[in-house]
């Protein structure tokens, strides 16, 4: 299951982030997950629980946003939102010339931290 690693290493930069901006606790970590990325979040959401224990980001929520796939077909030029279970095809002028530019990557989108308050004496 590589959806531990890919928290593994999410928890990773969202701790070295939080910790360069003197962070206390990560409050909200908001991904994009493309359809064809080969994350599942339901797998994804479960190794999340079980790795951030012990971490800045250990009651952090964790929101996934699917991003359906977008496609730019080669013969009209027009883009278009296949959705969840695409069919490569144009649906404006029915060509398979297409190319994907969007759907395929995860990203981390959002993190919300909770700052350190410095004390003014």
């Amino acid at each position: 299951m590589h959806e531990y690693s890919i928290v593994d290493s999410l928890l990773q930069i969202v701790e070295e982030h939080a910790q360069k901006q003197g962070a206390k606790k990560v409050v909200k970590i908001e991904l994009k997950i493309g359809v064809l990325s080969g994350v599942e979040p339901d797998l994804l959401l479960r190794a999340f629980e079980l790795f951030r224990e012990g971490t800045l980001a250990q009651t952090a929520q964790l929101i996934i946003h699917n991003q359906p796939v977008i496609i730019k077909c080669n013969r009209c030029g027009k883009e278009s939102n296949l959705g969840d279970k695409p069919r490569y095809l144009c649906p404006n002028c029915n060509s398979s010339d297409i190319q994907v530019i969007d759907g395929e990557e995860m990203y981390l989108t959002s993190l919300e931290l909770e700052i350190e308050e410095e004390n003014s004496t």
